[in-house]
């Protein structure tokens, strides 16, 4: 049996896994470029003299672009392919991070990130699209799993890399080499992508293989229809919550061990690495651990937040973190609590499939990506007043670190006290909590993605707080109004049919 199987893999061909490979290639270098900044940021703020805050709304541009890149990304490489697409962002990605080097004041940095962040969000949306297109089902878990480890990697590359290259030839050359990676990239991907039944090194075996799975339901699901279930509320509010955490570890971490623990360019990598390959420990076991209790004979919903609340208390150490004098009882501790959130995030994406029909599934992820990435706008300008209020004091960062994971597993739990399946096109009610609570929490995240707009127009400085606070709040009211109105709407649209 053993025999006949290993003699059927090169029958069937390989080159699927090649594509897999770019893929990975692509997302390490996706994150190589994303920590560049982080990684100079104190060695900048001498040179070009900007504030805590001025850097919190450096890193909340990049989000704030990132957010509105995600909602754009995904119907780009629908609409001009995989092959376009990906290599249409990488070049964007690419120049934004070289023409970084010519910046010289804290708008020309923010100007730059915001095309980072724009660019870099359609890497993940043609990462999935292109293994989709080239995996049957049963290996896409798989294939993901490989392509997302470039995360990981690239958080270990960059401070490898970066420190050297700054120290040796000078901080722009570190944005300039790095970004210029892409376009060595791009000669692998541009002859060697193509849609597999396009594809002149496909055999006919690894095709019918590709292609083995029964297609997919048609159309996809407005979000309008998505949008008032718990479960996207309870998806989109844990996005919300605790990806703006994994951002401050990549964006703050070293400004805390420069300013706590006075290690310089030179010091700084191995920390960093340690973390970061702590954290790829946590990107497999979250996943193992929830599949290891349904393999127990646990219900799903049981097993994905008992994983979950495992991860969240695994975080709370964290809080020890401005406590200490040790360095490297300090990088544990933040390795741990990295370690946790990955696989903190791989049950919240989890429960996505777990509750929505696969035509759904895409649109649910996409509401939660933008969910996350205008919370790290909320909490990269929040790190900003903290720091300029009190330099070098980042108790209350941590603090929010450490038990925000507890507080949304309970918001979780109250929304969705058990994990059932999703009927997208049942009636919904006008005035239920899913409603209220879906459309108050997209209108709470316009809300507070505009007041950041008008406060950044307004010069708001630590007063950006009242602005984003406000700016929360009346679009909160506002899609709570809206809602109501759009479900009144469909409710009546379906007693008509």
């Amino acid at each position: 049996m053993s025999s006949s199987v290993a003699a059927a893999a090169p029958a069937i061909g390989r080159y699927r896994w090649v594509i897999c490979a770019l893929l990975f290639f692509g997302t390490t270098i996706n994150y190589v470029d994303r920590q560049v900044l982080g990684i100079l940021a104190r060695d900048l703020q001498r040179e070009i003299g900007w504030t805590e805050l001025q850097y919190g709304n450096i890193v909340a541009a990049f989000s704030a672009a990132y957010a509105i890149g995600l909602l754009l990304a995904g119907r780009l490489m629908d609409r001009f392919g995989v092959r376009t697409g990906y290599a249409v962002a990488l070049t964007l990605w690419s120049i934004a991070g070289m023409v970084t080097a010519l910046a010289r004041t804290p708008l020309q940095f923010g100007f730059c990130r915001a095309l980072l962040g724009l660019a870099e969000a359609g890497n993940f949306p043609a990462a999935i699209k292109g293994v989709a297109e080239w995996f049957p089902k049963k290996e896409r878990a798989l294939a993901t799993g490989i392509f997302n480890a470039g995360t990981n990697v690239g958080a270990v590359v960059a401070p490898l890399t970066v420190p050297w290259i700054a120290i040796n030839f000078g901080w722009q050359w570190a944005f300039v080499l790095t970004g210029a990676i892409g376009f060595m990239w791009l000669t692998f991907w541009l002859p060697m992508y193509r849609t597999p039944e396009h594809h002149p090194r496909l055999s006919k075996a690894e095709l019918a293989f590709i292609q083995s799975d029964p297609a997919d339901p048609p159309g996809k699901t407005p979000w309008v229809r998505l949008i008032p279930h718990r479960q996207a509320s309870a998806f989109a509010i844990a996005k919300y919550m605790t990806d703006p955490i994994w951002w401050f570890y990549l964006f703050w971490t070293p400004n805390f061990l420069r300013d706590v623990h006075k290690l310089d360019l030179s010091t700084i990598p191995l920390p960093l690495i340690v973390i970061y390959l702590i954290a790829d420990v946590g990107s497999v076991g979250g996943g193992w651990l929830s599949s290891s209790f349904i393999k127990r004979g646990w219900a799903v919903g049981k097993a994905r937040k008992i994983a979950m609340l495992i991860c969240a208390l695994l975080v709370t150490p964290v809080l020890l973190v401005p406590r200490t004098e040790s360095l490297w009882i300090a990088v544990l501790l933040i390795g741990l609590a990295a370690a946790a959130h990955q696989g903190w995030s791989a049950n919240v994406y989890t429960l996505v499939s777990d509750s929505f029909p696969r035509q759904a599934v895409g649109s649910v992820v996409g509401i939660g990506g933008m969910a996350g990435a205008v919370g790290g706008v909320m909490l990269a300008v929040v790190t900003g007043v903290l720091l300029q209020l009190k330099p070098g004091d980042y108790t209350i960062n941590f603090l929010i670190a450490g038990s925000i994971y507890l507080i949304t597993l309970g918001v979780i739990h109250l929304l969705v006290p058990q994990l059932t399946q999703v009927d997208v096109d049942a009636p919904v009610k006008p005035i239920s909590l899913g409603t209220i609570v879906g459309f108050g929490f997209v209108g709470e995240v316009f809300g507070t993605f505009t007041a950041w707009i008008v406060g950044l127009v307004n010069a708001a400085g630590p007063a950006m707080l009242t602005y984003l606070a406000i700016g929360a709040g009346i679009g909160g009211i506002l899609g709570i109004i809206a809602g109501i109105a759009i479900a009144n709407r469909q409710a009546s649209q379906s007693r008509r049919a």
